[in-house]
């Protein structure tokens, strides 16, 4: 599913919420997200009835890597992308190394406008990033960004790594708030992920 702007990761409401749940978008029962988004960022979900494979694609141990396209405050210098990439200290611990890139021109370009649309000023440019990381804590990549001094202003995941040698899952073809199944093909490859072992944490720059 492409999660749009304003719905929260979880079927069920939120007494007094002024955001939607999935249950206004997705009317397949008995799934659940593989992992969340905050109701503020966008893209992304994969949505199983899978307890196992769940777990499976949530816990860092076996280090997907989930990608994501970032909409900061201001133009980054290299030594803030650079520390971005060394992993940055969020709430007393450091983060994992990162892979942090410019995003190309053409990617972002192609992007629908946010709605309601992102509230930027006139005095200080914006720059798009494109991040990878093999963990989430909460808010992590904002958090990131705003420890170099790059606040976010739009956060989309773009796409997760099932780390077989086969194309990512992404949002290819997916308009904002549409959904799909998973075709033959990647229901193998899911399937197969609950046969591999765990990596080895490792700390070396990816």
């Amino acid at each position: 599913m492409h999660k749009p702007f304003g719905v929260l990761s979880q079927f069920t409401s939120e007494p007094n919420s002024r955001w939607d749940s999935l249950a206004d978008w997705v009317d397949v029962p008995g799934v659940y997200p593989a992992g969340r988004l905050d109701a503020d960022s966008e893209g992304l979900l994969l949505l199983t009835a899978n307890g196992r494979l769940q777990q499976r694609l949530t816990d860092p141990r076996f280090g997907h890597w989930r990608t994501y396209w970032v909409q900061v405050e201001g133009t980054p210098i290299p030594s803030q992308l650079e520390a971005l990439r060394q992993g940055v200290v969020v709430q007393k611990q450091r983060t994992r190394p990162a892979r942090v890139e410019p995003l190309t021109t053409a990617c972002w370009q192609a992007l629908p406008e946010r709605e309601p649309p992102i509230r930027t000023r006139r005095s200080i440019p914006t720059t798009w990033l494109k991040i990878s990381l093999t963990e989430g804590r909460n808010r992590q990549v904002r958090r990131m960004t705003a420890t170099v001094g790059l606040p976010t202003l739009r956060l989309i995941r773009h796409s997760v790594d099932l780390m077989d040698g086969g194309p990512p899952l992404s949002l290819d073809n997916l308009g904002s708030g549409e959904w799909r199944a998973v075709t033959a093909n990647e229901q193998d490859r899911l399937m197969a992920l609950l046969k591999r072992p765990a990596r080895h944490r490792s700390t070396s720059q990816p």
